[in-house]
Order: structure tokens, then C-alpha cells, then sequence
């Protein structure tokens, strides 16, 4: 399906992206230092989850919306960025009430924060098309899709696990998580809303 050395060069490109700190990181982040291990682990897990889904819409074409129909990308943008301050805002509660957790799943909240930004489904839908063979657009999207999926959990995974590390220790670190997820809410509304 794939001859070895545009495997080589996408499975490279994948990892350099997948290092490149961005919104998932953060949330990934945010969640194990705020809520320990397992929170990481589940976010990471979820987020990775997301990427699959985006693999799926990109294969199928219903991620060219947004390139047909832009509003829908500032429209979904807005959603997602409502989606992260509401959950800083509950991690911000929780840390007041001295609760241990911010509360809901942190797998489905993960997959929910990374199907909910339209620049990873952009994203794929620009990326993987150029490295899926003619023959078999959708399978290879798909396969490739599958590969990314599994760095970024590998990846994600380990940060979750060591921002985990920190976890437990406090209302403090429960309040930079809310801090955290705000701040990211306000950058995706800045960076895509019209001034």
C-alpha cells in the first residue's frame, strides 16, 4: 500500500508534529497536574480517539466544509473554545471546593476538546492525501490516520503520566489547570473569531 520511503518521510513529519507543543498538550497537561495520572492517560487517550475521528472525515471528505463554508470552522472554533472554558471554570470550583477532580470523563472530554477544533481537521485533510497511495485514497488516509493516532497517544500518554506525577498535591495545582484550559479557550477565540 505505502513503498517504504513515503512511510518513512509521513511517520517522521508525524512525529515532529505530534512533538510540537499545541492546544492538546496543554489540555493533556493541564488535566493529569490537576486531576494525576489516570486523568492524563484518559485525556491522552481521548484526545487520540479525536484524531481518529478527524482521519475518518478527512477520508470521507466532510472535513472540505470548512474549506467550503468557513463560518462553519469559526462556528465549531467558538464551540470548542466554550467547551475548554467551561471546563476551566469547573476545574477553577473544583479547586474552591477542595473536590478532587474537575469533573466528567476525562477520555470523553479529551476526544470531545480534540473533535471539536477544526484546525486538526484542516489539518488532516491537507496532510494525509499526499501521502495515501492512488490506488487506495481512503484505506491509506485511513492507515495513516491510524499511525498518527498511536504516536500521539504514545506521546500524549507520557505526558500524562508525568504531569500526573504532580497531581494530588493541592487546590494550587486544580486552579492553574482552570488557568490553564481559560487561557486556551481565549487564545482559539482570539486567534480565529473577526476582530
Amino acid at each position: 500500500m505505502f513503498d517504504a520511503a513515503t512511510l518513512a518521510v509521513y511517520l517522521a513529519a508525524a512525529v515532529a508534529l505530534v512533538l510540537s507543543p499545541g492546544p492538546d498538550t496543554a489540555y493533556v497537561l493541564a488535566r493529569g497536574a490537576g486531576e494525576g495520572r489516570r486523568a492524563g492517560v484518559l485525556s491522552a487517550l481521548g484526545v487520540a480517539s479525536g484524531i481518529l475521528v478527524h482521519t475518518a472525515m478527512a477520508a470521507l471528505g466532510l472535513a472540505a466544509l470548512f474549506e467550503a463554508v468557513p463560518r462553519s470552522r469559526t462556528a465549531v472554533t467558538a464551540l470548542g473554545a466554550c467547551y475548554l472554558a467551561y471546563l476551566g471554570v469547573r476545574s477553577l470550583r473544583a479547586a474552591d471546593a477542595e473536590s478532587h477532580a474537575t469533573g466528567g470523563n476525562p477520555y470523553v472530554q479529551g476526544l470531545t476538546v480534540n473533535v471539536l477544533n477544526p484546525q486538526v481537521a484542516l489539518f488532516f485533510l491537507a496532510f494525509l492525501p499526499g501521502f495515501a497511495s492512488e490506488a487506495a485514497p481512503a484505506l491509506g488516509m485511513f492507515v495513516l490516520g491510524a499511525l498518527y493516532a498511536v504516536i500521539t497517544a504514545v506521546y500524549l500518554g507520557a505526558v500524562g503520566l508525568l504531569s500526573g506525577t504532580l497531581g494530588g498535591r493541592g487546590a494550587w495545582l486544580r486552579r492553574a489547570s482552570g488557568v490553564v484550559l481559560l487561557g486556551l479557550a481565549g487564545w482559539l477565540l482570539v486567534r480565529t473569531l473577526p476582530v
